[in-house]
């Protein structure tokens, strides 16, 4: 079986679901993981993701990283669209709405995300793109 710090995808998201998070919420390099439930804008059906988050009050971020690519993730077109989303973080699964962190916001949120994964600075040099940190509030 592949140790949770392995998966990837569609795969980490089965895993996670199937255990509530015993598998794939503890990732790598002491990240945590909740699962990000948006509807296609253009299917119309429910895509899930496995996202690295951090808390931040009552609300959770998330970043639209993408590796650095200059197009955005799927995901993040998708809450563009609908930002009424789930989120699932262990076994509790949750409706909440998404919005995008605001330029005074944004620097707090970027920073307590970098010290989680440092990579996303590193992300960010990559693309002309602002990648933006998505916060997820419980609707």
């Amino acid at each position: 079986m592949t140790a949770a710090t392995d998966l990837h995808g569609p795969a980490h998201v089965a895993r996670y679901l199937e255990t509530d998070g015993e598998d794939g919420y503890h990732w790598r390099n002491g990240t945590t993981i909740l699962i990000l439930f948006t509807t296609g804008r253009r299917s119309g059906e429910q895509r899930s993701h496995a996202l690295i988050y951090r808390e931040h009050g009552d609300a959770y971020l998330v970043v639209a990283s993408k590796g650095g690519a200059d197009a955005p993730p799927a995901w993040f077109v998708n809450l563009q669209a609908d930002p009424d989303v789930e989120v699932q973080i262990k076994g509790d699964r949750f409706r909440a709405r998404a919005r995008v962190a605001t330029p005074a916001e944004k620097p707090e949120m970027w920073a307590t995300m970098t010290e989680v994964w440092p990579d996303y600075d590193q992300y960010q040099t990559k693309t002309d793109r602002e990648i933006p940190v998505v916060v997820l509030e419980r609707a």
